[in-house]
């Protein structure tokens, strides 16, 4: 299984960013795709996570109604577009693979490697 995270960057805060994830290596449509962030010195967070049918997402606080998550079945893919960014978005962002929507990162088997978003102010 590989997860294959890109679209990180360095963006002034208010503008936008659009990361995805190729996924292979597994069945796409059995798994529920998610998004978490890591900070430096802080622990993983959870950012967002959508459903193997796309039908449910849900948001960490913090980024609801400036994030949204998508997926692309045709393509195994997942993007998170990121638009009014702030400076406390700055995190090493990584896609994972899992059974049901959570924002437990425990729950998830599969990550991919991450990729840089640096928002400056």
């Amino acid at each position: 299984v590989q997860l294959q995270a890109f679209g990180g960057g360095l963006v002034q805060a208010v503008g936008s960013l659009r990361l995805s994830c190729a996924a292979s290596g597994l069945t796409f449509s059995s798994n529920t795709m998610g998004w978490f962030r890591q900070a430096p010195g802080k622990e993983r967070e959870f950012v967002a996570a959508i459903s193997r049918s796309g039908g449910s997402r849900i948001y960490t606080d913090s980024v609801k109604g400036r994030f949204t998550i998508s997926r692309d079945s045709a393509k195994n893919t997942v993007s998170l577009q990121m638009n009014s960014l702030k400076p406390e978005d700055t995190a090493v962002y990584y896609c994972a693979a899992g059974p049901f929507v959570t924002r437990a990162p425990e729950v998830y088997d599969y990550w991919g490697q991450g990729t840089e978003v640096t928002v400056s102010s």
